[in-house]
C-alpha cells in the first residue's frame, strides 16, 4: 500500500535526520521523487507540507530549550523567510507554466540539491579552517532569510543542513541556537508557501491520507531520532551526519538522470 510505503519514508527520513541533525524534509524529498509515482509539485506540495507540520511541532518543543531566539535577527530571517517562501513558490510555478514540463523541474530542484549538498559537505570538511562571521545588520538578516527562506519553499525540503551551515558561517551560533533560528525561517517560508498555494488555488489533486500519514510519520520520526540521539557519541553522530549528505547527493544524482530521461 503506497500511503504505508510514504509513513515509513517519512519515519525513516526524520529518524535519521534528528539523529544527524541534517533535518528530514531534505530527505524525504528527493526519496520520494526517487520511489513516488507522482508529479514533481505534487511531490513538493506533500513535502513541504510535512515539514511545515513537523517545524510546528519542533518550534512549540523548542519554546522550553536552553536556546534562545534572538528577538532583532530572528524577526528580521523570519519576515525573510516568509517573503522567500513567497518568492520561491512563485520561481516554482513560472518555470513549471513556462516550460508546462513538470521533469525540468525535477531536473533543477535535483541540480540545486547535489550543489547544496556537496557544498555543505566540503564545509563540514573543513569547518575549522574557516572564519565565521558576526552579521548584525537587520536589512543583511533579511537577506539571508530570504534567500533561505526561497530555497526551502522552492525545493520543498526545509533546510535543515543548508540553514545550519548558513547560520553557522554567518552569525557565528551555536548548534542548538543555529537550530532554533533555522526551524522558525522554515516555519514562516513553509507556510507562506502553502498559504499561496492555497489562495492561487493550485493545490492538485492528491489522497489526503497520504498527506496525514506522512506528516504522522514526519513527527514521530523526530521524536524516535532524538531518542536514538541521546545514546550515540558525537563521533558516531558526526559520521552519520557525512554520510547521510553523501547519500541525499547520490539520490539526487539518480533523480536528475530520471527527470532528464538518462535511465
Amino acid at each position: 500500500m503506497a500511503w504505508l510505503l510514504y509513513f515509513l519514508i517519512c519515519l525513516v527520513a526524520t529518524t535519521l535526520g534528528a539523529i544527524s541533525g541534517i533535518g528530514g524534509g531534505v530527505i524525504i524529498k528527493p526519496v520520494m521523487d526517487a520511489v513516488a509515482n507522482m508529479q514533481v509539485s505534487t511531490i513538493s506540495f506533500l513535502s513541504g507540507c510535512t515539514v511545515l507540520g513537523m517545524s510546528v511541532v519542533s518550534v512549540l518543543r523548542g519554546r522550553s530549550g536552553d536556546a534562545k531566539l534572538d528577538p532583532k535577527k530572528g524577526t528580521w530571517m523570519a519576515l525573510g523567510g516568509a517573503t522567500g517562501g513567497i518568492a520561491g513558490k512563485w520561481i516554482f510555478d513560472w518555470i513549471r507554466s513556462s516550460f508546462g514540463n513538470d521533469s525540468l523541474v525535477g531536473v533543477i530542484q535535483s541540480g540545486i540539491m547535489i550543489l547544496l549538498t556537496l557544498g555543505v559537505l566540503v564545509y563540514v570538511l573543513n569547518k575549522e579552517k574557516i572564519r565565521t562571521l558576526r552579521v548584525e545588520n537587520g536589512l543583511a538578516c533579511l537577506a539571508i532569510g530570504i534567500g533561505l527562506g526561497v530555497l526551502s519553499s522552492f525545493l520543498g525540503i526545509g533546510g535543515g543542513p543548508i540553514n545550519l551551515v548558513i547560520l553557522y558561517f554567518f552569525f557565528s551560533m551555536n548548534t542548538k541556537t543555529a537550530a532554533l533560528h533555522s526551524l522558525y525561517i522554515i516555519l514562516f517560508s513553509q507556510t507562506a508557501s502553502f498559504l499561496t498555494t492555497l489562495v492561487g488555488g493550485k493545490v492538485l489533486e492528491f489522497d489526503p491520507a497520504i498527506l496525514l500519514v506522512m506528516v504522522i510519520g514526519g513527527v514521530t520520526g523526530g521524536f524516535v531520532g532524538r531518542w536514538f540521539s541521546k545514546k550515540m557519541t558525537g563521533n558516531q553522530v558526526d559520521i552519520l551526519f557525512r554520510w547521510m549528505l553523501i547519500l541525499i547527493a547520490a539520490i539526487s544524482c539518480y533523480n536528475l538522470c530520471r527527470y532528464a530521461g538518462w535511465l
